[in-house]
């Protein structure tokens, strides 16, 4: 019977400029592989050139796992693993199987037996819990909020949080980011606390809690076509 590899769950910086957030035991297991899976292609041979491999960027075989990827392409996307080789999967920012199609793998990778070894790396979300100030023994994260009506899962994540004292973690397409602030101002308590977090980990990084309230007198600047996390407590 052939011996299965592994599965490697490789994190990736939150923007550019940010390799230094990706430990240096991560990177030589990168370097080692042969098989990766990615959200994209082209981003995944970005990131691996810009950490000097040993071999060419040619070298590495790279298949691509996105919301799009049908169900029944998952058991060929593991198959260098169910073959005796070690298989790394990485997301387009931050960790793989978090807010990110690659958990589909992973599920797969545990019903074949595969071993799955996750690996350290910067989350954004974590990252955002940790700088907010809100509570960090319960939270819950959703993920991204409707597009039809925002407003309304808005007012329902303010009643978890004063119902379950739980911090409420979400995001959103960058081009959305005005649209979702202006939201939340709008609806709203006065007293109910929301955290901006964009650029986490990066040179332009932006974390502010406050109430609602204050933020009405104090919009926050521009957030546009910046990755951010938003929270409620």
């Amino acid at each position: 019977m052939t011996k299965l590899g592994k599965l490697y769950l490789i994190p990736c910086p939150l923007g550019e400029n940010a390799n230094e957030t990706i430990p240096t035991y991560v990177v030589d297991i990168l370097h080692q592989l042969t098989y990766l899976v990615a959200e994209r292609a082209k981003t995944t041979r970005h990131f691996i050139k810009s950490t000097n491999p040993t071999k060419s960027i040619s070298e590495f075989q790279i298949e691509e796992l996105n919301e799009h990827t049908p169900a029944v392409e998952l058991e060929n996307l593991l198959k260098p693993a169910l073959e005796g080789n070690d298989l790394g999967i990485l997301s387009e920012a931050g960790c793989p199987g978090v807010a990110d199609p690659g958990a589909k793998l992973v599920e797969l990778a545990h019903r074949k037996g595969v071993e799955v070894v996750p690996l350290v790396g910067p989350s954004s979300i974590l990252l955002a819990l940790m700088a907010s100030g809100m509570n960090g023994q319960s939270f819950a994260f959703h993920g991204y909020l409707s597009a039809k009506s925002p407003a309304d899962d808005l007012k329902r994540l303010e009643q978890l949080a004063a119902k379950h004292r739980q911090s409420q973690i979400f995001i959103e397409t960058p081009y959305r980011n005005k649209a979702i602030i202006e939201q939340a101002l709008r609806v709203l308590q006065p007293n109910t606390k929301f955290c901006i977090a964009a650029d986490l980990t990066l040179a332009t990084q932006f974390v502010q809690t406050k109430t609602i309230g204050e933020w009405r007198r104090t919009p926050p600047a521009l957030l546009e076509k910046r990755p951010v996390v938003f929270l409620i407590g």
